[in-house]
């Protein structure tokens, strides 16, 4: 009889081990998981790849949204076209022009802006 009263309390000894071990194992893992959730939802850490487009911990804290910048358009005098980065910051019409040519078409518009703002 205290043979198996020893073998009982072995076995209780070890499943209360056993328990406890679970059961910080499991309490660890739902920690790391809340503080990767609070963590993605406030734009903290974040895993490798291209990053979210979201707006930022400052501007979700100040409440400011994030302007977009205006569209520019192609510099050729008289073209209303959008440019585009892939031909060189000029419209796809226009791709084939000089790049010499292209600047002064920049700095005949700056100076137009400049004269017509002084």
């Amino acid at each position: 009889m205290a043979r198996n009263t020893s073998i009982q309390a072995t076995i209780g000894s070890l499943t209360e081990a056993f328990v406890r071990q679970l059961a910080s194992v499991v309490e660890q893992a739902a920690a790391a998981r809340i503080q990767s959730a609070i963590l993605d939802g406030l734009g903290g850490a974040r895993g490798p790849g291209r990053p979210r487009k979201d707006v930022g911990i400052a501007t979700l804290a100040l409440g400011v949204a994030r302007r977009k910048a205006p569209k520019q358009l192609c510099p050729v005098p008289g073209c209303k076209n959008a440019a585009a980065p892939v031909f060189g910051m000029v419209c796809a019409k226009h791709k084939d022009v000089p790049k010499a040519k292209i600047k002064k078409y920049r700095e005949d518009r700056r100076a137009a802006k400049a004269k017509k703002a002084a």
